[in-house]
């Protein structure tokens, strides 16, 4: 198929008024991988279009972040996305985001904001949720696809669409990893082959916190989480910067399973940062 694709917010407004039906809307980075196109099939049972969006957006790095490395593979997108089923593109620049003297931000202030990646990345979030508002504006879609590897942004996302009366309905894809196991993001192609290897441990401490609670009816954290910290950090080279129990709703820290939880962990590989969650919940 043959897909649109706009840089200026001016041309995609008027493609967009044009569409009839039901609109979804996939926000991203870029540099996609099956993790996206999964976003991108979900959208297509839901919407009589689809559009994806491809903005590196620096306001939620940090001053030592990756910005300036992250990957940048716009033609290779395109054609993967128009395989999965995207009608447009839009693909701003930064100055068709943030112009010159741009000086309104978005500043999500809940508790939720304050933990985990918001303790570890300040300012994050407000970046996130600046040009997440944005975008819903921009596009002005029926639905919105995100997944659930980021899932404390999707909780921030689904409170401000809450706050502030978006029209929008938000649904929250499954986390789509490698046959490995590993986590699906843009950053594993920064791992070597020996970091691959050793990444490895956040899947199987996630698959261990599962097994240990569920099966082996461990209910007190504070017992297990020894024993999860050290399958992760398998290698010198690997470092936490948290791998923890919290409610599902709050991130709250937990130390004993009452029915549900939420298993979350950040972990340094070399010089990248990976993320991943498992929720473990007691059968009805």
């Amino acid at each position: 198929m043959n897909s649109q694709i706009f840089q200026s917010i001016e041309a995609f407004r008027k493609y967009r008024s044009a569409l009839k039906g039901k609109v979804a809307v996939v926000p991203t980075m870029g540099a996609l991988h099956e993790g996206h196109l999964s976003l991108v099939h979900q959208a297509r049972t839901v919407a009589d279009h689809v559009i994806m969006t491809i903005f590196v957006n620096p306001s939620q790095f940090g001053p030592h972040e990756d910005f300036n490395k992250y990957p940048r593979t716009l033609e290779n997108d395109v054609r993967l996305g128009q395989r999965a089923g995207v009608d447009c593109f839009f693909t701003p620049e930064v100055s068709e985001i943030y112009p010159e003297g741009y000086g309104t931000w978005v500043i999500p202030e809940t508790p939720v904001c304050q933990k985990l990646e918001g303790a570890s990345r300040p300012g994050h979030f407000r970046g996130v949720t600046t040009v997440v508002l944005k975008l819903f504006n921009i596009i002005q879609a029926d639905v919105a696809i995100f997944g659930r590897k980021d899932y404390q942004q999707c909780l921030i996302i689904r409170q401000m669409v809450r706050d502030l009366n978006i029209p929008i309905q938000l649904i929250e894809a499954p986390i789509h990893r490698e046959p490995d196991g590993l986590a699906m993001s843009s950053r594993n192609r920064y791992l070597s082959t020996a970091e691959r290897e050793y990444a490895l441990g956040i899947q199987r401490s996630m698959k261990l916190a599962k097994s240990l609670v569920l099966e082996e009816k461990k209910y007190n954290f504070s017992e297990i989480i020894s024993v999860l910290h050290a399958e992760i950090l398998t290698h010198s080279s690997v470092r936490l910067d948290y791998a923890t129990f919290v409610d599902p709703e709050t991130l709250e820290p937990q130390s004993h399973f009452e029915g549900q939880t939420l298993f979350v962990a950040a972990v340094w590989v070399g010089k990248t940062r990976l993320i991943d969650n498992i929720t473990i919940e007691s059968s009805k």
